[in-house]
């Protein structure tokens, strides 16, 4: 499930400054937000990210556990492919993706080209999450139940 140990000898930091530095990792050039949970969340911080162009949610749950120096997260995401789609499809667990958009575009040959428009890999989200608990001196602990 993606379990991620701290490097030897890093110096384990207090639980509320982990919690200070997912939260501190909240502003305006990052693609989702860290907040506290709700108490129906099950979880200490929550990490969301909405993607409306390719219809994604995708979020982390993290429970911080001090006595054993490890955050576990639970990774959710939800999935409207298609406009024709009326649910979203839901899928649970580590499944890193790169959503992408491409057009048809002419190039300065006169030729059409697939081009690029849009891309996004939920890895830009859940890396810097499981990086900064690690940077901590903790564990990641993926889980599929809190």
């Amino acid at each position: 499930m993606g379990t991620r140990r701290p490097d030897a000898g890093a110096a384990p930091l207090p639980a509320p400054e982990v919690r200070a530095a997912l939260l501190a990792l909240n502003g305006p050039d990052v693609p989702y937000r860290v907040r506290a949970a709700s108490p129906d969340e099950k979880a200490d911080l929550v990490a969301e990210c909405r993607v409306p162009r390719v219809g994604l949610t995708l979020t982390v749950r993290m429970r911080l556990i001090p006595g054993k120096r490890e955050v576990r997260a639970l990774e959710e995401r939800w999935e409207k492919r298609t406009s024709g789609q009326t649910e979203a499809q839901y899928g649970r667990g580590h499944a890193p993706a790169v959503y992408r958009q491409w057009e048809m575009q002419r190039g300065p040959d006169g030729q059409e080209h697939r081009a690029e428009v849009f891309r996004f890999d939920t890895r830009e989200m859940t890396d810097p999450l499981r990086d900064t608990v690690l940077g901590a001196g903790w564990v990641w602990r993926g889980v599929l139940r809190l």
